[in-house]
């Protein structure tokens, strides 16, 4: 997740749903389960550090404890997260905490391919990364991919263009994480399509090195002067669940 400038901010910087509204609601729990039997090969796009683990980390230590061979496509480096920091010093130091929430995942055998795309500008650029994304998600099985109606720009831009690259491939089966969905939506939104949802149960020893990986993006957590974290408590409990959730 990056800095919110350019989002839809009806809907982003309003006041969002807690997540006790989400655990209070049962049809969340009874969703279809998604099979990961047959996942021996996944791409993952992010559009910033950290969306990856935020929307499908847990998702990333099954596959990864299961032998799959997985690939995080990394889009931009998330300069942009504090506009009022050095945005050098500041890829830097997300990608560090990228590569140490990977580990706190146990996902070791990953292959990381960071195109340094600016953060906040994937829209412009939405061709050319639909074509890097189609050779990069060329000979896997599935790609998980940020929702492109998540009501983030970069997020949207990497998801349309995820979808689009995929469409262009055999075999390739592409499923969305949600992130912002959790702030904005609220359960039996209309504007989210639940019947496209499938979630991914996460045992006890999965949710917690999610959680450490969580950890691990202290920039993101941490309150900056008198800027609230880009992460606040709010929006991290979305994350902790036992679960999650992917949109077909």
């Amino acid at each position: 997740m990056s800095q919110r400038a350019g989002l839809a901010r009806n809907r982003i910087d309003l006041p969002g749903t807690a997540e006790e509204a989400w655990e209070s609601w049962l049809e969340l729990r009874h969703l279809p389960a998604v099979g990961l039997e047959g996942w021996r090969s996944v791409a993952i796009v992010a559009a910033h550090p950290d969306d990856e683990v935020l929307g499908a980390g847990g998702t990333m230590a099954l596959l990864a404890a299961a032998g799959a061979r997985l690939r995080l496509i990394a889009v931009t480096d998330g300069e942009a997260s504090h506009p009022a920091a050095d945005p050098d010093a500041m890829a830097r130091t997300r990608v560090a905490e990228s590569a140490n929430a990977l580990r706190a995942l146990g996902v070791h055998g990953i292959e990381v391919i960071r195109l340094r795309f600016p953060d906040t500008g994937l829209a412009a650029r939405e061709d050319e990364l639909a074509a890097a994304l189609g050779e990069l998600c060329t000979g896997f099985g599935v790609c998980l991919a940020p929702w492109e109606a998540d009501a983030h720009a970069d997020h949207e831009a990497a998801g349309r263009a995820a979808r689009r690259a995929v469409r262009q491939l055999p075999l390739v089966e592409i499923l969305s994480y949600p992130i912002w969905m959790w702030h904005w939506a609220i359960p039996a939104d209309r504007r989210v399509p639940w019947a496209r949802a499938r979630r991914v149960p996460l045992p006890p020893d999965v949710a917690a090195a999610k959680q450490s990986a969580i950890d691990a993006f202290a920039s993101q957590l941490a309150d900056r002067g008198a800027l609230e974290p880009v992460l606040p408590p709010g929006i991290v409990a979305h994350f902790t669940r036992d679960q999650e959730v992917l949109l077909r």
